[in-house]
């Protein structure tokens, strides 16, 4: 296998958690391959996750009426993102996959990881209009969710309290991750983790690492509805 480049975008304050240790085996186990691995720790870098006026370097293009999302996009154009910004987008552009290492909050990522897709992803960069979906231009790379719950796996059916996990994977695995053009592997889903033993932990961290050996042999999924409303 030639030498692939793996970006993971880690978001969990604490080095000694689970989402830690899940990260953690992930790096050994994809540079045990020959891989090069480059971990963004969101918290630990204090990533700035609002967008603002802030991260346009240069001059607006309507300073009377500010809409973000343009004004990324011009500034994109012209390099005059802040440097955070420009450093996350080179370390994407560089990655042949992009894993997500996160607790679930409220149905959906942390706040400062979602910060991190609002400011990266912009267009010009990861989409365009045309250029989305399959035409995104973020295509050609691979991502995976790897996100832990503190709901059992009976809760996350569709005869469960939390309905069928797969719908709250629609937004992100849908609406950003196919929306930018990348390929999506099947999320690892780390359920209950509040609730496990440390043994029942222990073969969570081994299934994941276990995965990572056969990672690059995987088939993404096919990320249309019927995966997610109707399988």
């Amino acid at each position: 296998m030639a030498c692939k480049k793996v970006l993971i975008i880690y978001a969990h304050q604490e080095p000694m958690s689970f989402n830690g240790s899940l990260k953690k085996v992930a790096v050994e186990e994809l540079s045990k391959q020959g891989c090069t691995v480059t971990v963004s720790d969101l918290y630990a870098m204090n990533f700035e996750p609002r967008a603002t006026r802030n991260d346009i370097t240069g001059a607006l293009s309507n300073p009377e009426v500010f809409r973000y999302g343009i004004e990324a996009y011009e500034a994109y154009k012209k390099t005059a993102l802040t440097r955070d910004i420009l450093e996350e987008q080179k370390k994407v552009q560089e990655a042949d996959l992009v894993i997500f290492q996160f607790p679930l909050y409220w149905f959906s990522v942390p706040a400062i990881l979602k910060g991190w897709m609002d400011r990266v992803l912009c267009q010009g960069f990861a989409f365009d209009i045309p250029g989305f979906y399959d035409s995104g231009l973020l295509k050609g790379k691979l991502a995976l969710l790897s996100l832990t719950t503190g709901g059992t796996a009976e809760m996350y059916t569709k005869t469960g309290v939390s309905g069928d996990f797969r719908y709250l994977l629609w937004p992100l695995q849908h609406g950003i991750l196919h929306f930018c053009g990348f390929k999506v592997l099947a999320p690892q889903i780390s359920f209950g983790i509040d609730v496990s033993s440390e043994e029942e932990r222990k073969v969570m961290v081994a299934s994941w690492a276990q995965r990572l050996k056969s990672i690059w042999k995987e088939e993404p999924i096919h990320c249309t509805p019927p995966w997610y409303f109707q399988e």
